[in-house]
Order: structure tokens, then C-alpha cells, then sequence
């Protein structure tokens, strides 16, 4: 136990990030058991430190990672009761997954040491998802998305930006865009965010973050998801061939049948596959309505999850209408229902009816439309029913 509390208080006088993710504001602490999902690299580790430095007394508070040595011999609740016995009120839990039998012992941590909170993450979605009936009645679930264009922003300009609700800036776009055009120029930093922006250690080196990128991209296959779905490695490099064909592709409407024969995979275990790594968070499946929508049902549009892991899988390659349709979809996702439209590209809590293009863009597809929205590349500022896409980057 003194070695814990040694490192944590290293770790903490060390800890310089002052910039906070959208989420620190959201996470309601009188919850006794906090979960906080997400993405291998989009930022969970530096959030828990964030709590621990500004929302825990310091004496009472213990940071631990459960891929740590310790824990080979030693039993986490074992730990917990301790810490609670010398004072201690609140555990933050990292990488919960790498840890056996953690569902078991936190459900243990919850009804035995009520005066203690816990505060966990994983970077596995998929095993959080399977575990959380032990604990659904206890447990309150976060999700930490991707730095959102807005997050970038505050990080290179240093400048502070609002979140806007969609309805907000659907409805005021043109102030909030000519205020923030006072401060800073959107485009060329539209354009980087696009290719590096969307991890928050881009900022640890910019010259290797595509490779990083690569090596968190295989970490999420070969160890997230291979930690829960036990694949054989075979169908580990069929995944990667996938995702380089999506990433590719103008937007990706999947033939099963020759997604099948591309990858080798049978239609079900192909099917499986992409929900898997939507679960993983490298995809995003769209669909025309949720009705009917089960474990076998094929998505009707396919995107990677950022544009980010386009320009790694697929470089200059990449398809520009693609890249659009993935950050806006992206974007969205947090706090936003989507589906795709019947009329345009995207249908937006089954309200907004939404076509994505370049500057040239036509209203053509949502003429006597009522509620819908052209959403273009390439301006700084929009007009009426024309809103920059830069600018839905700033719903979180």
C-alpha cells in the first residue's frame, strides 16, 4: 500500500496538464461508483488525474493503475479496504479491464466500504459493456469521446471557446463564427485537426503521431479486442484490411458479400466484426432508422470513427467527401441521434435533415425540405441555411 501512495504522490507533483476535457464538468460526484468509458488514447488517464488535482482532498485520494506489478500479488477489494481504513474517501481505477475479475470486486468495493468512492476507467469498451449487469443498479457510465474541433482549438490558440448546443448554433452560427473570427483563423486549423487532431498526444510530438496513431490502432485490435473476443490472428489482419478499405473509400456503403471474400470472413462473423470494432471505437455504423436493428443486421453506411484514422490507414488516398461526412457523423455522435436521410446525407434526432459538401455544394436535395441544413467545406462563415462544417466542432 506504501508503495501506491509513493508513486501517486510522485505522479501528482508531476502532473502539470491544467486543460480540461469537456467531460470534467459533466461527471456528477455524489456517485459513489463513476465509470468512465471510451477509446484507447482520447484522454481517461489524464481526466482521473484531473479529478484527483482539483475535485479530491489529496490526503484521502489514491490513483492506481490495474495493469500495475502490485497487483500480481496483490487483490484490489484487499486494497480498497485498506485505503478506507487509513482515511482514505476516494479510489481512482485505471485500465480496469487489465485486471482479473474486476466487476466482481468493485460490486464487493460498492456494498461493503460505502465511505469509499471509486472512480474507474477502462480502455476497452467491449468488456465494460459485458460486465456492466453485475453492476448497472450501482454504477453511473461516462463516455469520453475524441478532442472535439473546439478542444483543438483552446489547445493551439490557447483561447477559451463555448459548446454550443446544436439547436444553439444551428440558430446563431453566423455571430458565434464572426465572433471566433476575431480570435483566430478556422480553416488552417480545420485542416490540421482533420489529420492530427483528434488524440490528445498529438501534442507530445506532431512529426510521429501518425505512427503512434498506427501503434494505438493495433493495440486497440490486438490486445482491446483480442482481451474479450479471443480472435485468431488470421481475422486480426482481416480487420485491418477492412478498416483500410473503409478508410479508402468514398462513403462506405458495405457489400457483405464482397466485404466477405475481400476479408475472408463469412457474412455473420463479418457482421460481428464491425459491431465489434464499432465497440472498440474505430467505426461508426449508420443506419436509416433504428427500427430492426439487431445484432446481425448489416449497417447501411460504414465510417471510420475519426478522420484522423483515415489519413493514417489511407493517406493522401483518402476520399475528401469521405472526410467530411466523418467528422461531421463524429462530431455529432456525442449527445446527437443520426441516422441517414432519404433525401440528403444525414438525418439529425430525427429533426434536421443535413447535406454535407464542399463550398459548391447545391440546395438542390433539401428544396421543400422544412428543418434542413447545407453544410459546407471551405468557408469561414455561413448565411440562412448554409453553415460551415468547421463549425460542428463546437457541440462539445
Amino acid at each position: 500500500m506504501n508503495e501506491l501512495l509513493l508513486e501517486y504522490e510522485n505522479k501528482m507533483a508531476q502532473f502539470k496538464t491544467s486543460n480540461k476535457r469537456y467531460l470534467f464538468e459533466q461527471i456528477d460526484l455524489s456517485n459513489r461508483l463513476i465509470a468512465i468509458k471510451g477509446a484507447r488514447g482520447v484522454g481517461k488517464t489524464t481526466l482521473l488525474l484531473q479529478l484527483a488535482k482539483y475535485n479530491f482532498p489529496s490526503s484521502s485520494t489514491l490513483y492506481v493503475s490495474l495493469d500495475h506489478i502490485y497487483f500480481y500479488e496483490n487483490n484490489l477489494y484487499q486494497v480498497a479496504k485498506q485505503f478506507e481504513q487509513y482515511g482514505g474517501t476516494h479510489l481512482l481505477l485505471d485500465e480496469v479491464h487489465k485486471y482479473p475479475n474486476w466487476s466482481r470486486e468493485l460490486k464487493l468495493i460498492y456494498d461493503n466500504i460505502p465511505n469509499l468512492q471509486v472512480v474507474f476507467t477502462s480502455s476497452s469498451a467491449l468488456e465494460l459493456v459485458r460486465s456492466e449487469s453485475d453492476l448497472s443498479r450501482r454504477m453511473v457510465n461516462y463516455h469520453l469521446h475524441e478532442l472535439s474541433f473546439r478542444e483543438f482549438l483552446q489547445l493551439e490558440t490557447k483561447y477559451s471557446f463555448s459548446a454550443y448546443t446544436l439547436d444553439e448554433l444551428l440558430q446563431d452560427h453566423v455571430r458565434i463564427a464572426a465572433d471566433m473570427m476575431q480570435k483566430l483563423k478556422p480553416l488552417p486549423l480545420f485542416a490540421k485537426y482533420l489529420k492530427i487532431g483528434a488524440y490528445p498526444y498529438y501534442r507530445e510530438s506532431e512529426s510521429s503521431y501518425q505512427q503512434k496513431l498506427m501503434n494505438t490502432i493495433n493495440l486497440m485490435i490486438e490486445v482491446d479486442i483480442m482481451a474479450v473476443e479471443n480472435l485468431r490472428y488470421e481475422t486480426m489482419v482481416k480487420l485491418k484490411k477492412m478498416l483500410k478499405a473503409i478508410a479508402s473509400s468514398v462513403p462506405f456503403t458495405p457489400n457483405i458479400s464482397k466485404l466477405s471474400e475481400h476479408t475472408g470472413l463469412s457474412r455473420n462473423s463479418l457482421i460481428e466484426a464491425i459491431k465489434t470494432l464499432q465497440k472498440a471505437g474505430l467505426v461508426i455504423e449508420l443506419y436509416k432508422d433504428s427500427s430492426g436493428i439487431g445484432m446481425l443486421t448489416k449497417p447501411e453506411k460504414l465510417y471510420l470513427n475519426n478522420s484522423n484514422l483515415m489519413y493514417v490507414l489511407a493517406g493522401e488516398q483518402a476520399n475528401i467527401g469521405n472526410i467530411r461526412e466523418t467528422f461531421f457523423v463524429n462530431q455529432l455522435k456525442c449527445g446527437n441521434t443520426i441516422h441517414l436521410s432519404p433525401t440528403a446525407d444525414f438525418l439529425i434526432n430525427e429533426k434536421y435533415t443535413i447535406e454535407v459538401g464542399g463550398k459548391n455544394k447545391k440546395r438542390k436535395q433539401i428544396a421543400g425540405i422544412a428543418d434542413a441544413l447545407v453544410v459546407k467545406d471551405d468557408i469561414e462563415i455561413g448565411h440562412g441555411n448554409i453553415i460551415p462544417l468547421w463549425m460542428f466542432g463546437l457541440l462539445y
